[in-house]
């Protein structure tokens, strides 16, 4: 019932665009911060961005600042990641995530605690 379902991984060159998108269901969606991390092979999991609950405020972490925009739609319980000027070092799979907090996404380690639900991951791949 409690789920987090990611579309829109894929396939591009550097340069190229993406845009995820993270369809919600079984809690209170408006409630919840969103967001995303991603985890490429042999790497840790990383916070990439989140949007708060109430007034929309959003973080990005360094590496993406600028390339990326974190959106919601309350009314479709859906998060969108827009991912333009892909780089190689994008390449991973992005996991949607929910919680009523901030702190899994500043974490270091990551503490799976910290984030109450998880969607399954959309590979992302970008090639030179």
């Amino acid at each position: 019932e409690v789920q987090l379902v990611e579309s829109g991984g894929g396939l591009v060159q550097t340069g190229g665009s993406l845009r995820l998108s993270c369809v919600a269901s079984g809690f209170p969606f408006d409630d919840y911060v969103v967001g995303w991390f991603r985890q490429a092979p042999g790497k840790e999991r990383e916070g990439v961005s989140y949007i708060s609950a109430g007034d929309g405020g959003t973080y990005y972490t360094d590496s993406v600042k600028g390339r990326f925009t974190i959106s919601r739609d309350n009314a479709r319980n859906t998060v969108y990641l827009q991912m333009n000027n892909l780089k190689v070092e994008d390449t991973a799979t992005y996991l949607c995530a929910a919680d009523q907090g901030t702190f899994g996404w500043h974490a270091t380690p990551l503490d799976y605690k910290w984030i109450e639900i998880w969607g399954q991951g959309a590979r992302v791949t970008v090639t030179a």
